[in-house]
């Protein structure tokens, strides 16, 4: 080879690994990107996706531009187009590599669904079916068709045995699924508070307990009013006084509560009609928070037989009914002078 031929080479040489620099640092460039969205994007990956269906995807989801550089992307670092299957959540500023890390990583989206305490199982499988990304399978099933479905007895009581809080799912999980985990905390929650109930408890099973809890829980929002509320209807218990609980008997009206209760309401005759039956109902009415179930297993020492609400957001209890009336007139004058202003 000539000098003039070898000088020739070595400048084709430079010019090829310059090119090849550049391209380089341009797909680094093109890495280091933001991708196109402007708010928060849920992005589902199918299972078999592959390279070219991936820019496809995004591409058509605009996520990222069309652009030649994106597949040099997955040449050059091949590790990046080793992506799983899945929903994933991007956000603003997210780089087109942090996202294929991302798909690489199979970390995706956790959505959330709120269970509050004092709501109902009917409550819950409504917002069960509206919840976005969630496999739906209990639409339609009744309760005992859904208690088979949790491994229950068909006959089991479903109401009240399902802890309230916030639970964290991926696409594609079941509402069966989620009602299973809510299912099994509540049993472990009320168990571990049954074996350290407080002795001489009028209770003749956890399902009692429960179902006390779940009164307390409609009656008050007020952590320091739980354990007295409870005492109330435990001292009526234990000397046969009817409990007289207005949210037992709007539990029995089902459908045909509209937000009043009348007088015709609380003499007409249900299973969960506390104002004619005696002793607790036959099953919990809501969805007790754990605050309420210590309340029911340790209600505090009182001899109070009856409260009333202070118009202040609060209670006023009472351990005769002459003071108790007293106590519904100056609430109702402070209903009063609230109507006037």
């Amino acid at each position: 080879m000539t000098k003039k031929t070898l000088k020739i080479v070595s400048i084709l040489m430079i010019i090829v690994l310059g090119a090849l620099l550049f391209g380089y640092q341009q797909v680094e460039k093109y890495a280091d990107r933001p991708l196109t969205i402007k708010q928060e994007k849920i992005f589902t990956l199918p299972a078999g996706t592959g390279r070219v269906a991936l820019e496809t995807l995004l591409i058509k989801e605009q996520i990222i531009d069309d652009s030649y550089l994106f597949p040099w992307l997955l040449r050059i670092e091949p590790e990046l187009a080793q992506f799983k299957a899945g929903t994933y959540r991007f956000t603003p500023g997210m780089t087109v590599q942090e996202m294929l890390k991302l798909l690489k990583s199979g970390k995706e989206a956790q959505f959330s669904i709120r269970f509050v305490e004092g709501s109902r199982l009917r409550d819950w499988l409504v917002a069960l079916q509206q919840a976005q990304y969630m496999k739906h399978s209990l639409a339609g099933k009744s309760e005992s068709e859904i208690a088979v479905a949790l491994g229950l007895d068909e006959k089991a009581p479903l109401e009240g045995w399902f802890y309230p809080d916030t639970y964290l799912y991926t696409a594609g999980n079941t509402d069966l699924s989620l009602l299973k985990r809510a299912n099994q905390r509540m049993q472990k929650a009320v168990d571990q508070i049954w074996q350290g109930r407080a002795p001489s408890l009028p209770y003749k099973t956890v399902e009692d307990m429960l179902t006390m809890a779940s009164i307390i829980e409609k009656e008050t929002a007020i952590n320091d009013e739980r354990s007295k509320v409870a005492s109330v209807f435990i001292n009526r218990l234990r000397i046969g006084m009817r409990m007289q609980t207005d949210p037992t008997v709007i539990y029995g009206m089902g459908d045909a509560y509209i937000g009043n209760i009348s007088k015709k309401d609380l003499e007409t005759a249900t299973p969960y009609n506390t104002y004619v039956i005696s002793g607790l109902p036959p099953t919990p009415i809501a969805m007790p928070g754990l605050a309420s179930i210590e309340a029911a297993a340790h209600p505090a020492k009182t001899s109070y037989l009856y409260f009333v609400a202070d118009g202040k957001g609060g209670h006023t209890f009472s351990t005769n009914l002459e003071n108790h009336n007293k106590a519904v007139r100056a609430y109702r004058e402070v209903l009063k002078n609230k109507n006037e202003k």
